[in-house]
């Protein structure tokens, strides 16, 4: 059997789904993995498999790090059919795709690119961000969420024929463009091809000294790519997990939707 870097010329079609999943959360206050903590009873990563799986990805890839093999028993016995990849030093989300390189070598289709921490994803989502990417033929589709209280997130810059322009992140965002709502809450969904075309040209050359996969957005643009975006994100997706407050808050939204094994719509 072909390994994905010896496939050469072949192609595979497919949807995929790469899985950011490799932080510590060492503000959850456990040396536990912080996609393991768990949310009405699961791991916060199982929703976000579940509906990736249900919108339509037959490709899981889910890039951990910290206590890796912990995370792989956990799934050991999952329905999901998950490739694992290792990301020894988190140096950004750009870097965390980098470390795809193998799995996204010979594919052909659209790839979403999303946290393992935001379990309130709905594949109803997943499925309007794809449908506009396919009929929007773009190189890269970023889904937005439009938020009555915008906070520290990024804000969309549109041109004036409302085509995704840009992103520009609070810090450095005008009083002008901090009045923007609708907001970058971090899911893509990239032409494989075009990925791959700009995903090693990302580089460092940041206050951080972190990979951001923001920038290939800005690469896919300068190339004369397509870009689309979509406030294809509810607001009461938005939340993800960083602390244990914010867990109980998404314990408490999960429940409101009727179900203890969180929404499959």
């Amino acid at each position: 059997m072909l390994t994905p870097g010896e496939l050469g010329d072949v192609v595979i079609m497919s949807i995929s789904a790469i899985i950011l999943a490799a932080g510590k959360g060492t503000r959850m206050k456990s040396d536990l993995p912080k996609v393991l903590h768990t949310v009405l009873g699961r791991p916060m990563l199982s929703y976000v498999l579940d509906a990736c799986a249900i919108a339509g990805c037959d490709r899981l890839i889910a890039v951990i790090g910290h206590e890796a093999v912990m995370v792989r028993q956990a799934f050991s016995a999952s329905d999901h059919a998950i490739r694992w990849v290792e990301q020894r030093e988190q140096l950004g989300t750009g870097h965390a795709v980098m470390v795809c390189r193998d799995e996204l070598a010979g594919l052909s289709g659209p790839v979403l690119v999303l946290a393992g921490d935001g379990p309130l994803i709905r594949p109803a989502t997943l499925r309007k961000l794809l449908e506009t990417h396919r009929s929007r033929g773009a190189a890269c589709t970023l889904a937005t969420s439009i938020l009555d209280d915008p906070g520290r997130y990024g804000r969309i810059l549109r041109d004036a024929n409302g085509e995704l322009a840009g992103i520009v992140e609070y810090l450095d965002a005008t009083e002008a463009q901090r009045a923007i709502r609708e907001v970058n809450v971090s899911v893509y969904c990239f032409d494989a091809a075009a990925l791959r075309s700009v995903i090693d040209k990302l580089d460092n050359h940041n206050a951080k000294g972190e990979y951001y996969l923001t920038d290939a957005l800005a690469l896919l643009r300068g190339a004369g790519k397509k870009l689309a975006a979509v406030a294809a994100v509810p607001p009461e997706e938005v939340l993800s997990i960083n602390d244990l407050q914010q867990l109980r808050e998404v314990e408490a939204i999960l429940a409101a939707r009727g179900t203890a094994m969180g929404s499959r719509a």
